[in-house]
């Protein structure tokens, strides 16, 4: 029988949990410090977690920490770690972590429960996809495909391209399940204020214009410096009337050049669920996944 004691003092916890997370970190492709700021910000403060033992016999075969917070208005569950040890896995103790978790949560009031997985577990494939982050390190300097280039972005073309972004991440926000509508706005617009408050002038930003035989087609938004080593691939966008020529992988390349250019070597994006297209292109660019975002509804009550 699988039996669940919630620990005073996480210590025994947080030590194998840190050590597995910079593993996974470090073998994407994150150097050292920017596995460490991803430990860190995924951690948060240990205190914010309940972390149960769990045990079978008197035996502890692992861990299961959780703890509900504030999510756009909603009480949102997250399951930050489940672990069983390898000599006492297959034995009924993951789904019995996992019921424990979602009671857990739904009965503190969450709505919804999150989970962040730093490699496939079968434990959630059930649990729906809302979003992946992929990385790839960058070698060396990319060669121009299908003769598309980039320019700064002007401050003429700046507002359209703002309003065009919000309403583009309000729509993968809902598609992917993860918001409402009107949850998605509100998180559209505190996010790009968060990210860029001064517009085109926010240090560390590349705001890109793509072109093709001296025609538009389409745009791009970099962070640089996003980790150590590392920049952020916020938006490269192809116009929807120049998809499927090709672009796909060529705006990339722009992106990949420009990440050198702002003196990182790897290049990283978030891909929302649903979006299989961007998510195929990226796995046949040689993007791994680093953090995979899923999650379900609770049952209200």
């Amino acid at each position: 029988m699988t039996e669940f004691n919630t620990l005073a003092d996480v210590t025994p916890w947080r030590s194998g949990f840190e050590r597995r997370l910079r593993e996974a970190y470090t073998a994407a492709g994150c150097v050292d410090a920017a596995a460490e700021q991803n430990v860190s910000r995924v951690l948060g403060d240990p205190g914010d977690w309940t972390v149960a033992e769990i045990t079978t016999s008197g035996t502890r075969v692992g861990f299961v920490a959780v703890k509900v917070t504030e999510d756009q208005g909603t009480p949102a569950g997250r399951i930050g770690d489940l672990r069983v040890d390898p000599e006492y896995a297959g034995q009924g103790h993951e789904q019995a972590a996992r019921t424990w978790a979602e009671r857990w949560c739904a009965e503190r009031g969450a709505l919804r429960l999150n989970v962040q997985l730093t490699r496939p577990d079968e434990l959630f494939a059930d649990y729906p996809v809302r979003g992946q982050t992929r990385m790839r390190v960058i070698a060396s300097a990319p060669k121009p495909l299908d003769g598309v280039t980039a320019r700064p972005m002007t401050e003429a073309e700046y507002p359209a391209w703002l309003a065009s972004e919000k309403d583009a991440y309000i729509a993968d926000i809902v598609r992917a399940g993860a918001l409402d509508p009107e949850q998605a706005r509100q998180k559209s617009d505190a996010d790009f204020a968060r990210l860029i408050p001064e517009g085109m002038a926010t240090p560390g930003h590349s705001f890109l214009v793509l072109e093709a035989a001296g025609e538009t087609i389409g745009t791009g938004w970099l962070k640089h410096d996003f980790l150590p080593g590392v920049t952020f691939g916020y938006s490269l966008e192809i116009h929807r009337e120049h998809r499927g020529k090709g672009y796909g992988r060529a705006a990339m390349t722009v992106g990949e050049q420009a990440t050198l250019d702002g003196g990182d070597s790897a290049l990283m994006f978030n891909v929302f669920g649903g979006n299989e297209v961007a998510m195929n292109l990226y796995t046949s660019a040689g993007y791994r996944v680093v953090e995979e975002n899923r999650s379900i509804a609770l049952p209200a009550g």
